[in-house]
């Protein structure tokens, strides 16, 4: 959009398929959404009870600048907890949401011109968010027959002088791949050796189905040189309350603080105070949560692999997204997702979105019950590439 009071660095088009599916969501008035990872169960009520109980005591003001000094007390309890890790309160930050907290991240330790290799196909906002830090962003690309695993030979040869940070999501959105150990440990050896930050998008902890998840930053000297990013969007079902944390040396909390009294000063003080009742009750609200979420996405899965010209990796390890490869239609990634807006009223993302890597794959989202996957699944069987009756009918 060429506007003389526009800056120039936004003159070329910004938004993504993400940004996009919100207006086409609305395209057909039965349009069933599998596009975004918005939840469609609420936040569980000892949250919301307690939450706002907190707000009629008074919670409704400014909070520390790093973050309710409680729910900082929260966050190093449950890394000790969870994963033996000591968090020291110095290197806690509460930001607003995970997606706030890159921002910052990045602003902090990222100079002009340096390079941010990101793991892809990745989180859609990473490549512009590098960019708003003036940054470079440079993808490593992982691949279906590889179970998405970061390839060492591959990201040590995108390596240059001028690299400073790596960007893994394990679990990772879009293709619910976990980085094995066996991957991490090599990430760990090539950040060492070429002395780079490691920035662990960990929002999707929770979401671990074959193991239970370890942080990169628990391996053998990468507490000093990792960043934690983490959130209660996805984990608790909280995407509107906008609260997350940032895990990272004291220096590097130090400067993001700085940075965030220039942009939004505090986090929702509600919003933290709801945080604090999801740690404490994590026990109790997440394990009917997550099951529900590993079935629907096991569910899907299978009606996938039933669907003609459609496959993704089976049974799902992570996450509640399918990465779909569709190669076999012989239809680009925007022109599959679109024939399924178009025909099946089917709104899921082309998998171009996530990089260039996920060419040839769709991204759907298991945010609904089984009956709308089903209703889902079943509109999509009819449309003529996906049809398998109607594609041996074609070959005779």
């Amino acid at each position: 959009m060429k506007r003389k009071f526009i800056a120039k660095r936004y003159w070329s088009e910004q938004s993504t398929a993400m940004g996009q599916s919100d207006e086409l969501s609305k395209t057909f008035d039965d349009c069933i959404n599998l596009s975004l990872g918005d939840p469609d169960l609420i936040t569980h009520d000892i949250i919301i009870d307690n939450a706002f109980k907190d707000a009629k005591s008074g919670h409704t003001k400014y909070t520390d600048f790093r973050g309710d000094a409680e729910l900082r007390k929260e966050i190093c309890k449950f890394y000790m907890d969870e994963y033996s890790i000591k968090v020291k309160d110095e290197e806690v930050f509460v930001s607003t949401s995970a997606c706030h907290g890159m921002y910052l991240v990045l602003e902090a330790v990222i100079n002009d011109g340096d390079e941010v290799i990101l793991q892809a196909p990745f989180f859609t906002p990473y490549p512009q968010q590098v960019k708003l830090a003036r940054g470079i962003p440079v993808e490593l690309p992982t691949y279906e027959e590889e179970d998405f695993q970061i390839n060492e030979k591959r990201l040590e040869n995108l390596i240059t002088a001028k690299t400073k940070a790596l960007i893994i999501n394990t679990p990772s959105n879009p293709t619910g791949s976990c980085l094995t150990d066996e991957s991490m440990k090599a990430i760990a050896r090539i950040a060492e050796k070429h002395d780079l930050i490691v920035i662990a998008d960990d929002i999707y902890t929770a979401f671990s189905y074959e193991s239970q998840f370890i942080p990169f930053a628990s391996l053998n000297g990468m507490r000093e040189r990792t960043i934690i990013l983490n959130s209660f969007s996805k984990n608790f079902t909280m995407t509107g309350w906008r609260v997350g944390s940032i895990v990272a040396p004291d220096y590097i909390i130090n400067v993001i603080s700085q940075i965030n009294e220039n942009v939004v000063f505090t986090a929702p003080s509600v919003s933290q105070r709801a945080a604090i009742h999801a740690l404490r009750n994590r026990n109790i609200i997440q394990p009917e949560m997550i099951e529900e979420y590993r079935s629907r996405t096991l569910y899907a899965a299978e009606r996938i692999n039933k669907i003609n010209n459609m496959h993704v990796i089976y049974p799902p390890k992570g996450t509640f997204y399918l990465f779909v490869n569709i190669k076999k239609t012989g239809l680009a990634s925007e022109e599959a997702a679109k024939v399924i807006l178009q025909q099946a009223h089917v709104l899921v993302l082309p998998g171009n979105a996530f990089g260039e890597c996920g060419e040839g794959y769709l991204r759907i989202a298991c945010t609904v019950n089984k009956g709308i996957l089903k209703e889902a699944f079943d509109r999509i069987e009819n449309i003529g590439v996906f049809n398998k009756q109607s594609t041996d009918i074609a070959s005779k």
